[in-house]
């Protein structure tokens, strides 16, 4: 038994050293003392109690701390605290940073707090900073106007925009500067008497543009307009014009066709009522027969009168045959 215990008290010091090691990784695993270390070697005091209340908040260290140097280092008044606020509110601590540094290095008045607002509103604050200092070239597509003479005129435009840090936080974006300066350009063209005078000064439509004042309510501020490219589009007032006059002629042929189909019934309508009354001819001619034998029956009418009936009918059917034979004459000549 003594054998027994001699041999676990020599094993002792090797436990203790052990458990010890295991100790010291797991505090430096949950407490970043290195972090802690170059926090103090930069000149940023910084608490192991506040590393270890970040930890407790879910927040990573390193996201706070490394841009709370880059800041002193450059001489940025920020405090652990906002940048912690900051990252809980899910913004990008580092690009904030990094955006307070250029705005003071060019000489830009930027807060923390608008910098953090611009960043959780869904801006690039850095980018923002960026384009402040070196502005922005927009080029827009081929917009196209009509003249007053009917002649299509396109034109390209370059925009050239400075971010406007005051108004990135609920401003409007690039697309509403492209649509106020293609509405400009358009208004523009349509306003010029004929195509001419916009190709010899294409200046007059950035000119226009320009005051107009399109940047209000934007996030950006137009520096200048120019006018990139000029081309001449489609002959717009002709290709109207030979519409209009197509459609006149579509609806001057449908009228001319329903005063036709018109007479045709009119026609139809008179050929009926005149076989209606050949009808009723032929069925009168047709009583006269059994008229005259009643008449003879009842002693109405006698042998002679009969016999100068026919003489009558002969010489009306003789004098209708030679009438024909002379309108067929006449027309042969």
């Amino acid at each position: 038994m003594d054998n027994g215990f001699e041999t676990v008290s020599d094993f002792m010091p090797i436990i203790i050293i052990a458990l010890i090691i295991i100790a010291l990784v797991v505090l430096l695993t949950f407490i970043p003392v290195a972090l802690w270390i170059s926090a103090l070697a930069a000149g940023v005091k910084v608490s192991i109690f506040t590393l270890v209340g970040m930890r407790l908040r879910r927040v990573v260290p390193q996201r706070v701390i490394n841009p709370l140097i880059k800041a002193h280092k450059a001489g940025v008044d920020v405090t652990i605290n906002q940048l912690e606020s900051h990252y809980l509110a899910g913004g990008n601590v580092d690009r904030v940073v990094n955006a307070l540094i250029a705005a003071q290095r060019a000489n830009i008045e930027l807060s923390f707090e608008r910098a953090a607002a611009i960043d959780l509103a869904g801006r690039d604050v850095l980018q923002a900073v960026q384009m402040s200092v070196n502005p922005k070239v927009i080029e827009t597509p081929f917009i196209a106007g009509i003249a007053m003479d009917g002649i299509e005129v396109k034109a390209k435009a370059r925009i050239t925009v400075r971010a406007n840090i005051d108004r990135l936080v609920g401003g409007a974006g690039e697309d509403t500067v492209i649509a106020r300066v293609g509405e400009g350009v358009v208004s523009t063209i349509g306003s010029s008497q004929n195509h001419k005078k916009v190709l010899e000064n294409p200046d007059s439509i950035s000119h226009n543009v320009l005051n107009r004042g399109l940047d209000a309510g934007t996030a950006f501020e137009i520096l200048s307009i120019d006018i990139a490219d000029v081309d001449i589009g489609k002959n717009i007032g002709a290709i109207l014009q030979t519409d209009q006059a197509e459609a006149d002629k579509n609806i001057a042929q449908a009228k001319a066709e329903e005063r036709r189909a018109m007479a045709v019934a009119q026609e139809q309508e008179m050929v009926a009522r005149v076989q209606e009354m050949r009808a009723k001819v032929v069925e009168a001619e047709a009583d006269v027969p059994l008229a005259l034998a009643e008449a003879l029956r009842s002693g109405n009418m006698g042998v002679m009168d009969y016999m100068n009936y026919k003489n009558i009918n002969a010489d009306t059917g003789m004098r209708d045959s030679i009438s024909e034979m002379t309108e067929d004459e006449s027309d042969d000549e």
